[in-house]
């Protein structure tokens, strides 16, 4: 079932429908398998990079789709209800472009985010490491600085796109001062001394390659520090409440999907003479499902309305992370529920969309952490 979409514009409907169209003709067709190859679909990211669906929520006279976020998180949500691989891949993408247009030099501005905006380059995120998720203070990955150069060294893990990105945006040491000591960095693909382990092996996302990204005397040259040195953990901040927005619009098309999917089976599925969603038990959950779908996306809504608006919204986007994801992994749950045995069979997508919705949970800041930030904005 089409979610009923309250958009600004006439232009942001006929995104949505593109993006509707895109959906039909080019993922839905071969979602299952290639995630059941676990292919990463670096074709798939190249075509959405030139219909325009990359980089939504850039201004145009950058590159980008000049796209409120209200109306980017609506065509994210899209993407996520036919192939969520991608959708996640798409928010990391966007997340991966901030640093540059939020902190960088007009200098590196001009140099480095047509291709990033227009969707011939593929990003990716260095933030975590193996003994650094949720406390990026943590962070021991370092860069040094050598005459005209930095020298990074350590291990990112964890990171969408590792041996597929074009650019890496990467967080490193600059000093032992803690929070204050973390600096941002754009490395490109192809700089002597960065390596990737094997990709890991994942419960779900199949097609969302992720894997550790190795720095070994990797040398970069100093003009591409972005922003000042110890201004990392801003930098990082800032991207991540709208990272968490893209996640909780991916969570919530995620969790369309899986009702549709019940829905649909319900009616069709028969039981002592009659279809199932006969049955008050059953179509009171699939009552409970809708509930749930409709609060995630008027959540991850009103954060980004508040973001178009030039408000504060961090608060908000960690509520709308939190009760999105939670969402799909219990619409995602009561969709296999509804399926019975063959929900928990292979022969229906309900079983990979559980899967999946488990890491939603998971990345950029779990839900704990969410509730710490909220708790913290309620208490300061």
């Amino acid at each position: 079932m089409t979610a009923t979409r309250l958009l600004p514009s006439s232009e942001a409907h006929d995104l949505i429908a593109m993006t509707r169209e895109v959906c039909n003709e080019r993922l839905r067709p071969i979602v299952d398998e290639m995630e059941a190859k676990a292919e990463f679909p670096r074709d798939i990211f190249a075509f959405l990079g030139d219909q325009g669906l990359l980089t939504l929520p850039y201004p145009e006279d950058v590159g980008g789709g000049g796209q409120p976020y209200e109306v980017y998180l609506q065509a994210l949500e899209e993407i996520a209800s036919a192939w969520m691989s991608v959708a996640v891949g798409v928010s990391v993408h966007s997340l991966t472009c901030n640093p540059i247009f939020a902190f960088g030099s007009d200098e590196q501005k001009a140099r480095l985010l047509p291709e990033m905006l227009d969707g011939s380059k593929l990003g990716a995120y260095c933030l975590s490491e193996p003994d650094a998720g949720s406390d990026v203070a943590a962070i021991s990955t370092r860069a040094r600085r050598e005459g005209d150069d930095y020298v990074l060294t350590g291990v990112k893990a964890w990171i969408s796109h590792a041996g597929h990105a074009d650019f890496y945006t990467t967080f490193a040491r600059t000093s032992d001062d803690g929070p204050r000591g973390l600096s941002c960095f754009h490395v490109p693909a192809g700089t002597p001394g960065m390596e990737f382990a094997p990709p890991e092996r994942k419960m779900g996302l199949d097609c969302d390659t992720v894997g550790q990204v190795i720095f070994d005397d990797a040398r970069i040259p100093a003009d591409h520090l972005i922003g000042a040195e110890g201004q990392g953990m801003t930098i990082a901040l800032s991207a991540l409440d709208a990272g968490r927005l893209g996640i909780a619009a991916a969570a919530t098309g995620l969790a369309q999907a899986a009702l549709d999917q019940a829905v649909a089976y319900a009616k069709e599925r028969k039981a002592f003479g009659k279809p199932i969603s006969e049955f008050q038990g059953l179509a009171f959950l699939l009552a409970e499902m809708e509930a749930a779908v409709t609060s995630a996306r008027a959540s991850y809504l009103h954060a980004a309305r508040l973001k178009d608006a030039g408000k504060a919204m961090s608060k908000e986007a960690s509520v709308a992370k939190m009760i999105c994801t939670d969402a799909a992994m219990r619409v995602t749950t009561d969709a296999v529920q509804v399926l019975g045995g063959y929900g928990y069979t292979k022969d229906y997508p309900v079983e990979r969309y559980m899967r999946e919705a488990k890491v939603t949970q998971i990345f950029e800041g779990t839900n704990q952490i969410q509730r710490l930030v909220i708790s913290r904005h309620l208490l300061k």
